[in-house]
């Protein structure tokens, strides 16, 4: 039996984590995010063979918060609270350090450093190759793009970790600045080979040549169709903010305008063949994973438009720079750690159990 997540689940998952994460700056929910995040990583790095690449990731993300607090309490004076204080003739830096400046500036470095977590985490647990044949028919050729492109970060750190414990088996050891040429010229020429590998195996399946012909009177009827869809939809919404007492103008036009792209697509989709040789199966486990997941977002924007103040986080005054926390709230944000309940533990799953090898694009 499969010992993952169907890749939609994942991707239910990440869009939920990302939107509730996005919607606050409240330190006290985002760090129970991150532990039910990191609890979901966690689990996943024992099974997925790019997690180490990805932590490579995480630590540069750390080290970005890191510099955001010291950055934010040097370059904003303003707060009640008073750490300390610099000469007041420093440029730029000079005057008071307030604890509301700290607190501001961990609690962005925090948001920016908890969205680097579900991204690593969504991209260690799903394969692009299964993510890519769940893409539109019509959007194969951005999907393929976009799949080479996620998968550049963890091939360069993959290269970079194996360049750095060759040079370090032969003795080499950094001491100055001139030591990263040794470092950068194999990591070029590596990239440089693997990108020739991906555009040869891409030809010899034959990339870009699984879309049926068609005339070209209907070429240019579904071009046509597509910018007129545009078009519609772009002056649907000017109308509908230009006049607001007659919205439903807007709303026609923008419904007229979606309806004629949808069909577009859907002409564009059936020109191309797809095969199926391995197919996904959807379990139960997956269905509560995207059930908690859907549930704790629609919980947090329930809350929040009941409450506008519910997530608010401002630590500035004339607001307190103490964060407030409702456990309700709470509860919600850790039912994120569901990858983490409902998967099997990996060292008790036979070794036959573990997903096959990523196929190379």
């Amino acid at each position: 039996m499969r010992q993952d997540y169907h890749p939609l689940a994942w991707l239910a998952w990440a869009t939920a984590a990302a939107v509730v994460a996005l919607m606050t700056l409240n330190p006290l929910y985002l760090t129970l995010l991150g532990l039910a995040v990191l609890a979901s990583y966690r689990v996943i790095s024992l099974r997925s063979p790019t997690a180490r690449q990805w932590g490579a990731f995480l630590k540069a993300g750390l080290l970005i918060w890191a510099i955001t607090i010291p950055f934010n309490a040097l370059m904003s004076h303003y707060g009640r609270y008073v750490l300390f204080r610099l000469p007041a003739d420093w440029p730029l830096i000079g005057g008071a350090i307030t604890l509301e400046a700290v607190a501001y500036g961990f609690a962005r470095g925090l948001s920016l450093v908890l969205l680097l977590m579900i991204f690593a985490t969504f991209n260690s647990a799903v394969d692009t190759a299964r993510l890519l044949r769940r893409m539109p028919a019509f959007l194969y050729l951005a999907g393929m793009i976009t799949s080479i492109a996620l998968a550049f970060v963890p091939q360069m750190i993959s290269a970079l970790q194996e360049i750095r414990e060759a040079q370090r088996v032969r003795g080499h050891r950094f001491r100055t600045i001139r030591d990263l040429l040794p470092l950068i010229m194999p990591l070029l020429t590596t990239g440089l080979e693997r990108a020739m590998q991906l555009a040869e195996s891409m030809e010899a399946r034959g990339f870009g040549g699984s879309a049926a012909s068609i005339s070209r009177l209907l070429d240019h009827t579904l071009k046509g169709m597509t910018l007129a869809g545009l078009l519609a939809v772009l002056a649907g919404l000017f109308a509908r903010s230009y006049w607001s007492r007659q919205a439903w103008i807007g709303i026609l036009l923008t419904a007229g305008g979606l309806l004629l792209m949808a069909a577009a697509f859907w002409v564009q989709g059936r020109r191309v063949r797809r095969t199926r040789y391995r197919h996904d199966l959807w379990l139960s486990r997956d269905t509560l994973m995207v059930a908690s997941s859907v549930a704790a977002a629609a919980g947090v924007l329930i809350a929040r438009a009941l409450n506008r103040a519910a997530l608010f986080y401002y630590p500035y005054p004339p607001y307190s720079v103490w964060p407030t926390f409702d456990w309700r709230l709470g509860l919600l944000y850790a039912l994120f750690m569901a990858p983490a309940w409902l998967l099997p533990s990996a060292r008790t799953a036979q070794p036959d159990q573990y997903p096959l090898p990523r196929e190379p694009l």
